[in-house]
């Protein structure tokens, strides 16, 4: 139930190869394509809300969890230290990032640029949710730069930057980071009891309903401080869990549906004894009323028999011909008592 063949995360495991590398490039896309930077700029971390749905949504996420969970090898201690390595590159970049969030919002026009960075969001989101609407939407980096072309206003250039963000983007790689640890960290009880697929489907809604302040701002809705996208994310995970589930460990511990053991209330001797032939030893079988007896003469009328009926009926005459031989002669080919 781990398993998850969306075509974007074979593609990406086909071009990346090992299961470290591929988690790597899920976790720093967002800081490659300018997601990251995107949401910065348009004020999205701007609260505690904001950074822990960022980290988990942007940096985690059902990419992150399904390459924990369907492709990653190895005991929690070995997952853990590849995730905290990741992680020692993906934070730093996320905090220099951060720091010329401030610069970058000189050069725009933010207005118009938080339209297209609410636009890479809900564009994400439909290509988690589906990779054939997917192939027909623009990949998030040429919506960036169409943003920039068209809110760049260079009137306003000037180095700044901002504690502020830099602790924000930082926070947000640092939650991002946590939530792949946490993922692997119990790994051994979720893997089969969780239906990556499902959880994919419902962080894109998480990633929609995200977008939706970003887009919907100007007209004064969404706007709430409330943790929507983290609500459905929540309720994402209920339904993706199924805690019935026994697992990879109890497919693996039971026996196979083919295996031919005999059940727990049947010992292995009568096992052994209903699978003998039952003509190896023990009781013989009961002889079928259809057979006749060893001992029983052979079927039809015995010639003896008729013989002597009709040497009767003719009076004891003509029993002996003149070809039969005197059986008291004395040929000793045949004896009198033969």
């Amino acid at each position: 139930m781990s398993t998850s063949r969306h075509p974007v995360a074979l593609r990406l495991e086909q071009q990346v190869g090992s299961a470290t590398k591929l988690l790597a490039t899920v976790m720093a896309l967002p800081l490659v394509d300018g997601i990251f930077p995107a949401l910065v700029v348009a004020g999205v971390l701007g609260s505690a809300t904001g950074v822990v749905e960022t980290g988990i949504l942007i940096f985690g996420g059902s990419a992150t969890a399904a390459v924990i969970l369907a492709e990653m090898d190895g005991s929690r201690r070995e997952m853990a230290a590849s995730i905290l390595l990741i992680g020692a590159v993906i934070i730093p970049i996320a905090a220099v990032e951060a720091a010329l969030a401030p610069t970058l919002q000189g050069l725009l026009d933010l207005p118009v640029f938080e339209r297209f960075a609410g636009l890479v969001i809900l564009t994400v989101a439909a290509k988690t949710a589906s990779s054939e609407v997917g192939e027909y939407l623009p990949s998030p980096g040429v919506i960036i730069g169409l943003g920039l072309v068209a809110s760049f206003d260079p009137s306003g250039f000037a180095l700044r930057t901002s504690t502020e963000y830099v602790v924000n983007g930082t926070a947000a790689a640092a939650v991002g980071v946590g939530f792949a640890l946490s993922i692997a960290l119990l790994s051994p009880h979720l893997r089969g009891r969780v239906d990556i697929d499902r959880f994919r489907f419902g962080s894109a809604v998480a990633l929609g309903v995200l977008a939706l302040p970003i887009l919907l701002g100007p007209f004064d809705l969404m706007q709430t401080d409330a943790p929507i996208a983290l609500a459905v994310l929540a309720v994402t995970t209920l339904f993706a869990y199924d805690p019935n589930s026994d697992g990879v460990a109890g497919a693996a511990d039971g026996d196979a549906p083919g295996d031919d053991a005999p059940d727990d209330g049947e010992s292995v001797d009568e096992a052994d004894a209903s699978d003998a032939d039952p003509t190896d030893g023990g009781e013989e079988p009961a002889e079928s009323p259809s057979d006749p007896p060893l001992d029983a003469p052979p079927e039809g009328p015995s010639p003896i028999v008729d013989d002597d009926v009709a040497v009767l009926a003719n009076g004891g005459e003509g029993r002996e011909t003149d070809d039969d031989p005197d059986p008291f002669t004395d040929d000793d080919s045949r004896a009198p008592w033969l």
